[in-house]
C-alpha cells in the first residue's frame, strides 16, 4: 500500500492535497487517507486524517492547526459503530487520545486505514516490512488485490455485469435431461420432415428433362410419368405436412415442461434463499426473471429452436444434394457462406451485449411498477404523480435508448445477409446458363438447383434471423441461472438433528453478527428458559431486531452458537425448526384471499372450528363477523381492506393456530391506537400463556410483565432483571424509562392544551 504522495492523493479534493503535502517533510510519504464527514458533535465537517511512514495526521476543516502523532509502544487505532455512525479511536497505553467520527458509508474505507495503520505502526516498532498482500485489502469473493479508494472490487463487478455467453444455453440440458426420450422423438421426426420437403426439388429434374423439355421438342407427353412424379410430389408434401405437424406438437410439449420445470424450480430456489439475498435485491427484478425471462426462454425452446434445428438439417442435407448432382455448381451455390458466417460472427458479440443490456434495462422499468403499485396510496397522499411518472419515462427512455442501438446493428445485419443470398442467386444463374451453353447441364438440373437454392437461402437467412433470438434467450438463461447459482447463506445441515419435542429453552453463547464490514451484535450471553416472557428494550440501532432475526434464523452468527433444547439451531432442518416459532410483527403482512385461508396459513389443513377458535383468543371472531361475508371476506392486496389493528390480530390468530413453542413479538402494538392496542393485548395474553416469548416493544410500559428484561446497547446486553430491579439499580433503563415517560407526559399535556383551547373557541 506503499504509494507516493502523488498517486496517494490523486483522488483526494486539491484543497486537503495542498494541506496535506505542505505539511510533509522531504522524505514522507502519505500510504492511507480517510475523509471525515461528521463532527464530535455529530453535524456535518469536513476532516482529514492520513497515515504517513513517520506518523499519524489530522485535521477538522474548521481547526487551526493539524495534530500528529508519532509512531510509539501502546499506541493503537480501533472502529466501532452504532446507530449509523462509525468512530475512529486513537489511544495510547494510558488513555483515548483522539476520535472521529463519520458516516457508515466510509466504513470499508475506515476497515482499510486501520489495516495500513497497524501494519505501519508494527513497521516502526519492529522493523517487520509488511508484504504486498497484507497491505491491501482483499476482496472476499475472488481474493482481488482492492486499492485504498476501492469499495467494490473490479473483478467480481465485471464478472456480475459480463455478457452472456451462447453457451450458457446449454445448462439447460439439466431440465431437458427427463424428456430426452421425446427429444430424440422429435429430432428423428425433424430429421424426416425436413428429408421429406427435400424430395420435390428432386422431382422436378426428371419432370422437366423427361416430360417437358421433349413435349417442347414435338414428343408426346408420357402420362405414366406424369402420373409418377405428380403423386410423387403430392405424396412429399403430404408426408413433410404430418410429420412437420407431428414434431412440432411433439416438441412444443418438451419445451413447455422445461420452461413449468424451469419456472418451478427457480421459484422454489428463490424461496430456500436467505433473508440477506432479498435484502439486495429488486421485487420487480426477480418477477422479471421468473416470469419474462423464462417465458423467452420457452419460445426460443419451442419455436426459434425448433426452426434452427431445421435450419441446419435442411442446409446440410441440401448441400450433399447439390454436390452429388453438380460438385461445380455446388461450390458456386456455397460461395456466400463463409462470408455470411463472418457476419453473423461479428455481430454476434455485439448483439449479446446488447440484449443483456435490454434485461436490466427492462428490470429497472419493472422495478418502478412494482414500487408504485403497492405503494399507490403513499404516492397520492404526497401527491408525487408527477414525480413517479418522471421516474418511468425516464427508466422507459433509457430502455428506448439501448434498444435504439441494438437495433441499429440489427437493420444493418439482416439486409446484407439478404443481399448476399440474391447475390449468391445471381451468381447461380450466370454459372448455370454458362454451364448449360457447354452442355455440361441439363436445363433440368438448373431448375432443380433453383429450387434447392431458394430453399437453401431461405433457411441461411432465417438462420443469420435467429442470432438476435439467441442472445436474447442467452441473456436470459444468465439471469436465471444467476438465481439457480446463489448458495443460501443459511444452509441446511448435512446431518439435520430431528427434534420430536420441543420445550423452547433458548441459549445464546458469546453469540456475534457482522452485516458486511458493519459489526452489530458482540458477546451476548442469554439463557431463556422454557415458558418464561423476556423483554428485548434499547435505543433504536442497539440490536433487537438483529437479535430476533437470528434466533428466527433468518440470518446465521458469525460468532458464537444459539442453541434450542441444547441442540444448535444450525444442526435442525430449518423448516421445521421454524414450525416451532410464530411471530408476529409491528406490520402483519397478509395475503390476497379471505381471512379464513391468511389465518389458516401456517397450518392450512386446519379445520373450520380451528380457525374459529383461534380468531376467538385472538379478539378477532367478533369484528370478523360484522363482516359482508365472515370468514369469507377477501382481506385484498395486503390485507388493505382492513385496518391495521384488525390485520394485527389476524396475524395474532395466524400465530395461535399452529401453537408454537416459541412467541416472537417485534413492536406487535407500536403502530395502533390505545383502544385497539387494549384488544390486541388481551389476544397476546392468551398467545403468550405457556410459550416461551421474546418480545420487543416501543413503549417500555408493555414490557412490565415480562419475567426478565433485556437492555441492549450498541449490540451488547448492559443490563438484565425485571422491570423493578432495573428502576431500583437507576441505570440505563431507568434513564431510558423515565425519558420516554417524560416525552409522553409532553405529549399528553400538548394534546389537552389543543383540547382546551378547542373548546374555548367553540364557547365563544
Amino acid at each position: 500500500m506503499q504509494q507516493t504522495l502523488h498517486s496517494s492523493l490523486d483522488k483526494l479534493s486539491l484543497i486537503w492535497s495542498g494541506e496535506l503535502s505542505s505539511q510533509l517533510t522531504d522524505d514522507e510519504s502519505v500510504l492511507a487517507w480517510i475523509e471525515i464527514d461528521l463532527n464530535t458533535q455529530l453535524h456535518f465537517a469536513e476532516g482529514l486524517v492520513a497515515v504517513t511512514n513517520k506518523r499519524l495526521l489530522a485535521k477538522m476543516a474548521n481547526d487551526g492547526a493539524w495534530q500528529e502523532w508519532r509512531y510509539q509502544q501502546g499506541l493503537s487505532l480501533t472502529q466501532r459503530d452504532h446507530a449509523g455512525v462509525g468512530c475512529l479511536e486513537l489511544f495510547d497505553a494510558h488513555t483515548r487520545l483522539a476520535y472521529w467520527r463519520y458516516r457508515l458509508g466510509n466504513d470499508t474505507a475506515a476497515n482499510r486505514f486501520i489495516e495500513c495503520f497497524r501494519q505501519q505502526l508494527d513497521y516502526q516498532l519492529t522493523g517487520k516490512l509488511p508484504l504486498a498482500t497484507h497491505t491491501q485489502a482483499q476482496c472476499p469473493n475472488c481474493a482481488a488485490l482492492l486499492s485504498a479508494d476501492q469499495d467494490e472490487c473490479p473483478v467480481c463487478d465485471k464478472q456480475n455485469h459480463a455478457p452472456p455467453s451462447t453457451w450458457t444455453l446449454l445448462r439447460l440440458w439439466r431440465f431437458a435431461k427427463p424428456y430426452k426420450g421425446r427429444l430424440l422423438i422429435g429430432f428423428l421426426l425433424t430429421l424426416c420432415s425436413t428429408a421429406a420437403t427435400l424430395v420435390p426439388p428432386y422431382l422436378t429434374m426428371p419432370l422437366m428433362d423427361n416430360v417437358l423439355i421433349p413435349y417442347q421438342n414435338g414428343q408426346p407427353i408420357n402420362t405414366d410419368l406424369v402420373k409418377l412424379y405428380l403423386s410423387g410430389l403430392l405424396g412429399a408434401a403430404v408426408l413433410a405436412w404430418m410429420l412437420g405437424w407431428a414434431r412440432t406438437y411433439m416438441l412444443a410439449l418438451v419445451s413447455e415442461r422445461i420452461g413449468a420445470d424451469l419456472r418451478t424450480t427457480t421459484y422454489e430456489h428463490l424461496l430456500n434463499l436467505s433473508q440477506e439475498y432479498f435484502g439486495g435485491k429488486r421485487t420487480g427484478d426477480l418477477m422479471a426473471r421468473i416470469g419474462a425471462e423464462t417465458d423467452r426462454i420457452n419460445l426460443f425452446l419451442s419455436l426459434h429452436l425448433l426452426d434452427f434445428a431445421t435450419d441446419v438439417i435442411m442446409i446440410g442435407m441440401t448441400a450433399l444434394i447439390l454436390v452429388s448432382i453438380n460438385p461445380w455448381l455446388a461450390l458456386v451455390t456455397l460461395a456466400p457462406l463463409p462470408v455470411i458466417a463472418w457476419l453473423i460472427h461479428l455481430v454476434r458479440d455485439r448483439l449479446r451485449i446488447g440484449f443483456e443490456k435490454v434485461d436490466r434495462i427492462w428490470a429497472e422499468v419493472n422495478n418502478v411498477l412494482a414500487d408504485t403499485i403497492p405503494g399507490i396510496r403513499v404516492v397520492k397522499a404526497f401527491a408525487q404523480e408527477k414525480r413517479e411518472a418522471a421516474r418511468f419515462h425516464a427508466a422507459n427512455q433509457r430502455n428506448l435508448h439501448i434498444n435504439d442501438r441494438v437495433n441499429r446493428v440489427w437493420s444493418l445485419f439482416t439486409p446484407t445477409v439478404t443481399l448476399m443470398t440474391e447475390i449468391g442467386l445471381l451468381i447461380v444463374w450466370v454459372f448455370g446458363i454458362w454451364q448449360i451453353s457447354k452442355d455440361e447441364i441439363t436445363v433440368g438440373v438448373l431448375t432443380a438447383f433453383l429450387a434447392y437454392i431458394g430453399r437453401f437461402y431461405i433457411r441461411l437467412d432465417s438462420m443469420s434471423r435467429i442470432v438476435s433470438i439467441t442472445q436474447k434467450a442467452a441473456a436470459g438463461t444468465k439471469r436465471i441461472f444467476d438465481i439457480l447459482d446463489h448458495v443460501s447463506s443459511v444452509p441446511e445441515s448435512a446431518n439435520p438433528v430431528h427434534l420430536p419435542t420441543v420445550q423452547g429453552r433458548i441459549e445464546l453463547r458469546n453469540v456475534g453478527f457482522r452485516y458486511g464490514t458493519r459489526s452489530i451484535t458482540r458477546d451476548i450471553n442469554l439463557v431463556i428458559n422454557p415458558g418464561e416472557m423476556i423483554g428485548l428494550v434499547g435505543h433504536s440501532g442497539s440490536g433487537k431486531s438483529t437479535l430476533v432475526n437470528l434466533i428466527c434464523r433468518f440470518y446465521d452468527v458469525t460468532e458464537g452458537t444459539i442453541l434450542i433444547d441444547g441442540h444448535d439451531i444450525r444442526t435442525l432442518p430449518i423448516a421445521e425448526y421454524r414450525k416451532h416459532i410464530g411471530l408476529v410483527l409491528q406490520e402483519p403482512f397478509l395475503f390476497y384471499g379471505t381471512i379464513a385461508e391468511n389465518i389458516a396459513y401456517g397450518k392450512p389443513d386446519a379445520t373450520p372450528s380451528e380457525i374459529v377458535s383461534a380468531a376467538r383468543a385472538a379478539h378477532a371472531h367478533e369484528f370478523i363477523l360484522r363482516l359482508p361475508h365472515g370468514y369469507d371476506s377477501l382481506v385484498g392486496e395486503r390485507g388493505q381492506a382492513l385496518s391495521g389493528g384488525e390485520r394485527q390480530r389476524i396475524s395474532i390468530a395466524r400465530a395461535l393456530l399452529i401453537n408454537p413453542r416459541i412467541l416472537i413479538l417485534d413492536e406487535a402494538t407500536s403502530s395502533v391506537d390505545t383502544t385497539t392496542e387494549k384488544d390486541i393485548q388481551k389476544a397476546l395474553d392468551n398467545l403468550v400463556r405457556g410459550r416461551t416469548t421474546i418480545a420487543i416493544a416501543h413503549r417500555l410500559s408493555t414490557l412490565r410483565e415480562a419475567n426478565r428484561l433485556i437492555v441492549l446497547d450498541r449490540g451488547r446486553i448492559v443490563e438484565i432483571g425485571n422491570h423493578a430491579e432495573l428502576m431500583a439499580r437507576e441505570g440505563y433503563y431507568y434513564r431510558l424509562y423515565q425519558a420516554q415517560a417524560r416525552n409522553v407526559d409532553t405529549e399528553d399535556r400538548a394534546f389537552v392544551s389543543v383540547v382546551e383551547h378547542s373548546a374555548a373557541g367553540e364557547l365563544k
